[in-house]
């Protein structure tokens, strides 16, 4: 039996993230993954998804320029557009195989193995391995991490065939724009390729929304633009809604809503996607007498380590953040936390995040919702994008930027979000001063590029220290100030 000091589970962006550092201590490592290197980082996910986004971006810009210019607006042929995607997931699944065969070419040692196949944890140290190709095998490895990655969730009672009927993995099987699509779901991923079909233009978007506003966990000043921007795209948003039933006629889809009011409607439409979140892939991962600790949500895990002591879980199989850059994140840590001391605590507070709407929304830290959930007694400035020189000069003032600290002298920063062109290229200053517990002192003199969407964190910086260029209490509609404490929050003009 062929023995490994480490044994990586999956290759996404969290089990390959873990193999790689492996590579950096000069273990012998083995990855299994059962179907395309890469994962749902790059397939039917993160890649393809933004791809299909920067896509749509250029489309509903071409559509504008038409508009303004009495020019009639192109008809987008769904398959090239396609081709573009599948190019650009090609060529990072092609990027990381090239890395992955030749990585032991420049680590002057053979310490990296992959095998494709299908991976069960069988004992604490043994790996059974049903190879794709050839004789299966059981391998022995002193540690195990378990990196297999999410899908997303289905619905009991909607027929899904993911060809009328989509989740996001369907999303490929598309041979054309739909004339009319709804939606099921209105969380990140649901309003992401509601905001991807409705810019291309072709496709009357519903959207199905049990609440009365669609992304509950995010405050509602950015709700109101993210909203707002789809409307104007004639994208229909069925409000505080519950779904009685979906069903496939004459290859169309027939949805039954009840409102809270009682009433109910039909609607006929070509497509529907579900997008109600995921669910980790555990399931014949791991035999019955390896006794880890999980529940509906993933693995249970203790900063990555499981119950039992040598065998890790990253990614998105934990009921940890489900996001990439937070796989890679645990990925590395694990192999740190194994095969030495972690170069850095693996805290989440500081993970910066990123929603591809229109406009793009990035965050870090806590939003004003979570502070006023957990109670905590905070100021928060905002600055609107028309008060940006960079926004102007590009001819899209929508968005703003937010900055959340302490509610007291030491102003420790909480949170940002920032709304608008250039969103997530403005939080990384603000991420680092979360994760180093510091306040915004640092921040106030730094020099930033004009013109440039990050000067506008300066100028919310300075608002926090009543020294800003721009003052609001003259610009009361484009600057806001305002501190909560014990449940009440107060507008002010100076902090």
């Amino acid at each position: 039996m062929e023995k490994y000091d480490v044994c990586v589970i999956g290759g996404g962006p969290a089990g390959y993230a873990a193999a790689m550092r492996a590579v950096d201590f000069k273990k012998k490592v083995l990855l299994i993954e059962k179907n395309k290197i890469g994962g749902a980082g790059i397939q039917n996910g993160a890649l393809s998804s933004k791809t299909w986004w920067e896509l749509s971006r250029e489309a509903y810009a071409l559509r504008v320029h038409c508009k303004s210019t009495n020019v009639p607006s192109p008809d987008h042929n769904f398959q090239i557009l396609k081709s573009e995607v599948d190019k650009a997931v090609g060529k990072r699944r092609d990027l990381l195989e090239h890395h992955m065969h030749n990585i032991n070419l420049n680590s002057q040692g053979e310490y990296f193995h992959y095998v494709q196949g299908i991976g069960k944890v069988v004992g604490n140290t043994v790996v059974s391995i049903k190879k794709l190709e050839g004789e299966d095998i059981e391998i022995e490895a002193d540690n195990i991490i378990l990196a297999t990655g999410s899908r997303p969730r289905k619905l009991d009672n909607i027929p899904i065939d993911e060809e009328t009927i989509l989740t996001s993995d369907g999303i490929e099987n598309l041979k054309s724009f739909p004339k009319s699509i709804v939606i099921v779901g209105a969380g990140v991923i649901g309003c992401e390729f509601a905001t991807i079909f409705s810019n291309f233009g072709q496709t009357k978007v519903h959207m199905i929304d049990k609440g009365n506003r669609i992304l509950p966990f995010e405050d509602s000043d950015i709700v109101d633009i993210i909203e707002s921007n789809l409307e104007s795209k004639e994208v229909l948003i069925h409000r505080n809604s519950q779904l009685v039933d979906m069903k496939i006629e004459n290859g169309m889809v027939v949805y039954t809503l009840e409102y809270n009011n009682g009433s109910r409607e039909i609607f006929h439409v070509e497509k529907a996607l579900v997008s109600v979140g995921r669910v980790p892939n555990y399931e014949n991962l791991i035999s019955g007498s390896v006794k880890i600790n999980k529940d509906n949500k993933g693995i249970i895990d203790d900063l990555t380590q499981t119950s039992i002591p040598n065998i890790f879980a990253v990614g998105d199989i934990t009921a940890d953040i489900a996001l990439v850059n937070v796989g890679e994140l645990e990925g590395r840590y694990a192999i740190e936390k194994i095969f030495g001391e972690p170069e850095r605590p693996l805290i989440y507070e500081n993970i910066s995040t990123i929603m591809f709407l229109a406009p793009e929304v990035a965050g870090v830290g806590l939003n004003e919702v979570k502070a006023r959930e957990l109670g905590i007694s905070y100021k928060v400035v905002c600055l609107d994008y028309s008060c940006i020189s960079r926004a102007i000069a590009m001819r899209n003032t929508d968005g703003f930027m937010k900055i959340i600290v302490s509610n007291d002298e030491e102003m420790r920063v909480l949170g940002m979000r920032v709304v608008g062109e250039h969103a997530s290229s403005s939080i990384e200053a603000v991420a680092l001063l979360i994760s180093m517990g510091k306040g915004i002192g640092e921040l106030a003199e730094l020099i930033h590029p004009h013109p440039s969407i990050i000067e506008g964190i300066q100028e919310c910086v300075r608002m926090l220290l009543n020294k800003s260029m721009l003052k609001p209490g003259v610009l009361r509609q484009a600057m806001r100030c305002a501190s909560y404490h014990n449940g009440e929050l107060k507008n002010v003009e100076f902090i």
